[in-house]
């Protein structure tokens, strides 16, 4: 998942910039290996219309990264596996922050005895205070008589 940075003087992480020449350069490796790590599906460079690549600071950096755990002795395939498992966590933590924040924010409207909506006899919005339940509707004194052999065809 990427994340959008601005580094100083204004630069975006994520803005495709660089020409697969230049991003070879500036990742140290020779521009055949980003059109393989491209259909592997390891390194996605963004496309100009004309179809060239367009590598951003962050696909570099990435491209580093793949060059080093390579280097390691780590696989493709295992790359791959790591990146999207990387990708994963990163998505998850994301989904905890929004998660407490939501419940900070739940946490101070039942503190301060805000109220709370719930459903109303006939369908309606009404509001409660927290532990409430609404009003419930008087019983009905409406009788259903139910007949199995009423509508059917012989």
């Amino acid at each position: 998942m990427a994340r959008k940075s601005a580094r100083t003087g204004g630069h975006d992480d994520d803005a495709p910039v660089f020409v697969i020449s230049v991003a070879a350069e500036l990742a140290g490796m020779h521009a055949q290996t980003l059109r393989q790590y491209d259909r592997l599906g390891l390194v996605s460079p963004s496309r100009t219309r004309g179809g060239g690549r367009r590598y951003s600071t962050r696909d570099v950096e990435l491209l580093r990264e793949v060059q080093r755990l390579s280097q390691e002795g780590v696989s493709l395939a295992g790359i791959q596996r790591i990146l999207d498992l990387e990708n994963h966590v990163a998505a998850l933590r994301s989904r905890v922050e929004e998660l407490s924040s939501e419940l900070a924010a739940a946490q101070v409207a039942l503190s301060s005895g805000a109220r709370v909506f719930a459903v109303g006899p006939r369908g309606e919005v009404v509001a409660v205070r927290p532990g409430q339940r609404p009003p419930r509707s008087p019983s009905s004194q409406a009788l259903v008589v139910w007949r199995p052999d009423r509508g059917r065809q012989a």
